[in-house]
């Protein structure tokens, strides 16, 4: 159950943040003229309530007309609250210190002697909005840039028991198109000719087609449907693509909603493996690729998959791919079954904003996911995160850039 002082907690936080904003605003601004320095503090609560307003009326109304508009809408002042969160930091810093001194000033004047205020250091109020400016510019350009910048990621996993057949085998994953989160169809047909680029044998797609409506990916479907692979593309369910987000007319609208979005993953000729599994031989040997619908271990997200169905029709394949989207599945359940090799997974996204770099990586959804980003291994089992091609909620990605992980598979 949700605790409800967290919503307060919230409310306080943004409130602060926005106070201390203007504030460090009206220091910084001080030595100008009282003209100018009422322009900038009117200019400051004008821009600052309206963009508060205009995402909250796009959160009320999300679900009709231009949802891409209006995520960017909702996204808009979570830009300047990031900055001005930095911003607060300092300036709260600052305020205790400040009283701090009053205090200890106080206690040492002698009796009917006045104090004099303590003013804010203009120089650090200069420095808490060159502060708060970065994250501001860094999240400004994940939207403008950011989201659609595709990345290629190459990965050598080595395995003891991979038939010799497989050995160079290159496997693409793609997850998280979150295909209702695009203006138009460009950037998708972009990424579609980077995939087709490496040459792949098999192309793998774990989840999250879409953010709700199977309609959404229909503007796509010309696009998805040219990704090349020598063998079938297969794919599996992600928690959105279920329509569990969406306040359906009835219960047959949603049934309805799933079989469309069933449909439009074969229209584009990708095979969807629910609770199932396939064999891809080559020669005498071989290796299954199995997939289940999208199972959590977070009571947040519902579990609709059959591991024990999908691990049954692999058979005795001495080499096994699981499709798996959440990877909390991966842990509490998948570990249990020692021949499924490598897990494939998504949906953390990194949580689109973080810090990627050889030697630090580093996102807030680490706080929640234990297994978020890139490739963890227990024993002989691995497991990768695939951050994911689409957006979803804030309209852009800083630090974890849109993904396209391209394997290789070798006998160890």
């Amino acid at each position: 159950m949700r605790n409800p002082i967290v919503p307060f907690l919230i409310l306080a936080a943004i409130l602060l943040a926005e106070w201390y904003g203007y504030q460090a605003v009206r220091t910084a601004s001080q030595h100008l003229s009282p003209g100018t320095r009422r322009g900038i503090a009117a200019a400051y609560w004008v821009v600052s309530l309206s963009l508060w307003g205009l995402a909250f009326w796009a959160g009320s109304t999300r679900q009709s007309g231009n949802t891409v508009m209006k995520s960017y809408l909702m996204s808009l002042p979570l830009l300047l609250l990031a900055g001005k969160l930095l911003i607060f930091v300092p300036l709260l810093l600052e305020d205790l210190t400040r009283l701090a001194r009053w205090a200890v000033s106080s206690a040492t004047r002698p009796a009917g002697v006045e104090g004099d205020a303590i003013p804010r250091s203009e120089f650090l109020a200069k420095l808490a909005l060159g502060i708060g400016a970065i994250p501001f510019a860094a999240l400004l350009w994940g939207m403008v840039k950011g989201a659609t910048d595709y990345q290629v990621r190459r990965v050598t996993l080595r395995f003891p028991n991979l038939p010799p057949a497989f050995d160079g085998f290159k496997v693409v994953q793609i997850s998280d198109l979150h295909t209702g989160s695009f203006s138009s169809t460009e950037p998708l047909q972009r990424a579609v000719e980077m995939i087709n680029k490496q040459g792949a044998d098999l192309v793998l797609m774990t989840g999250d087609l879409v953010n709700n409506r199977a309609t959404e990916v229909e503007p796509h479907i010309p696009a998805l449907s040219q990704i090349k692979s020598e063998l079938p593309i297969f794919s599996s369910l992600g928690n959105h693509d279920y329509g569990d987000y969406v306040q359906w007319e009835s219960m047959t609208h949603k049934v309805e909603n799933l079989e469309r979005l069933k449909r439009n993953h074969a229209s584009m000729g990708w095979t969807l493996l629910n609770d199932t599994s396939h064999t891809i031989t080559r020669g005498t040997d071989k290796i299954a690729v199995l997939g289940i619908q999208n199972s959590s271990s977070h009571l947040n997200f519902p579990t609709y998959g059959n591991l024990p169905k999908a691990h049954a029709a692999s058979g005795d394949a001495p080499f096994k791919i699981l499709l798996s989207h959440d990877p909390s599945y991966w842990e509490s359940n998948i570990l249990e079954y020692p021949d499924i090799d490598l897990t494939l997974s998504g949906h953390t996204h990194g949580m689109q904003f973080g810090v990627n770099l050889p030697f630090l990586k580093w996102s807030p959804v680490q706080y929640v996911y234990k297994q978020w980003a890139g490739l963890y291994e227990q024993g002989r089992q691995k497991l990768y995160v695939n951050t994911g091609l689409g957006y979803l909620g804030y309209p852009g990605r800083v630090g974890f850039l849109p993904e396209i992980t391209l394997f290789e598979l070798r006998r160890a």
